[in-house]
Order: C-alpha cells, then sequence, then structure tokens
C-alpha cells in the first residue's frame, strides 16, 4: 500500500468509526486514562482519538507503526494544542530502555494484533513498564448474550476488513507468559468491552 493509499484508509478509517466513537468509546477512553500519573505510553496511538483525555499533569509519549495515522494524530494534536511527543515505531519491538514507563494504555491495539504477537507484544510492554508500574489494555470479547454474540459474529468479518481487528483475541491468557499478572478486570460496556489492569510480576529474591 502507497502512503496515498494509507492516508485514505486512515480517513475513511475516522470517518467509518464516527458513530462508534461518539456514541459509545469517548467515555470509555476517559475512564482508562483516570489516575494515570508520571511518564505514559499509549501504544498503538492511531489517529490520536485518546489524546483529548491524557492527563495534564502527565508526559505523554504515543507511538504507532503506521505513517499515516501519526499525521492524522499530530493534526489532532495541533488542533487540541496538547503535548505529546509521537513517534513512529513498532510496539513489538520499541527503542525505549527498560523500566520506563510508569502507565502504559493500549486502547483496542490487542484487537488487530494476530495471535502471534500477542505474547511478543506483551513481554515488550513488561519490559519498557516500570516495576509497580501498570499496563491498561481496552480490549473487545465476544457477548455471551446470544443475540448480542450473533451480530457481533455477523460484524465480525467487516471489522477484520476495515481495521484487521478481532473480537477473540483473548489477550488476557497470554499475560502470565509475559511476565505480567492482572490487577483488575471489569467490563466497561456490557460484556463487550473490557479494561484489564496489569504490572509486571515483582521480581524474585
Amino acid at each position: 500500500m502507497t502512503r496515498h493509499e494509507q492516508a485514505h484508509v486512515t480517513r475513511l478509517y475516522d470517518l467509518v468509526d464516527l458513530p462508534f466513537e461518539y456514541g459509545r468509546y469517548r467515555p470509555l477512553r476517559r475512564q482508562v486514562f483516570e489516575g494515570a500519573s508520571g511518564l505514559i505510553l499509549d501504544a498503538g496511538v492511531g489517529t490520536g482519538r485518546n489524546i483529548p483525555f491524557y492527563p495534564e499533569s502527565c508526559r505523554v509519549i504515543g507511538i504507532d507503526v503506521s505513517p499515516a495515522m501519526l499525521a492524522q494524530a499530530r493534526r489532532r494534536r495541533a488542533k487540541l494544542g496538547k503535548e505529546v511527543e509521537l513517534l513512529e515505531m513498532d510496539v513489538l519491538a520499541t527503542t525505549f530502555p527498560d523500566r520506563h514507563f510508569d502507565t502504559i494504555v493500549a486502547t483496542f491495539l490487542f484487537t488487530v494484533l494476530d495471535q502471534r504477537q500477542q505474547l511478543p507484544a506483551l513481554k515488550e510492554l513488561a519490559r519498557i513498564a516500570k516495576p509497580g508500574g501498570q499496563i491498561r489494555l481496552l480490549d473487545c470479547a465476544y457477548s455471551s448474550d446470544p443475540l448480542r454474540r450473533l451480530v457481533m459474529r455477523l460484524w465480525a468479518p467487516w471489522a477484520r476488513w476495515a481495521y484487521g481487528a478481532a473480537f477473540d483475541r483473548h489477550t488476557e491468557r497470554y499475560l502470565p507468559d509475559a511476565g505480567l499478572e492482572i490487577v483488575s478486570q471489569r467490563f466497561l460496556y456490557r460484556d463487550i468491552i473490557k479494561l484489564i489492569v496489569a504490572r509486571p510480576h515483582a521480581p524474585q529474591g
């Protein structure tokens, strides 16, 4: 895909996602950043949808692998007048030092990482999180309600085509092998969108 095509897809991404963003996701993004402190990483910053909810007192770095997404995020940053450093970087292999971030947030990032990428990405987040720091993952799951589940299954092929996303990643099952432990896990929207809070295992000895 050329950069021009990437930019076109990015514009469509924001347009198609607009009803969901304002009808569902924005209140959830606010909750994800509540109480976050210190140096924050927004992993998979995308087009910058989280930027309005960054805590004023914190320094934030946002990373994404897509130049087109970052270009849109920079426009959003300028419009909002927010201070955030935006870097082109792969979450599977960042250039940050060990134990660097107080808080790491990933909103729907792991829905677009395939099964082979889940564990490497979590291991990298565990590496760059400070001891005692938090990793907050906003994730999706298939509903247990039969009707909602059917609708989600019908929706799934389109979500995969449009976003590369899936509802059955089960990211939490990779946490122990990544050296992470779950602090809390709760649904923020019905039984579909959940917030997983994890932290690195305390060093032994």
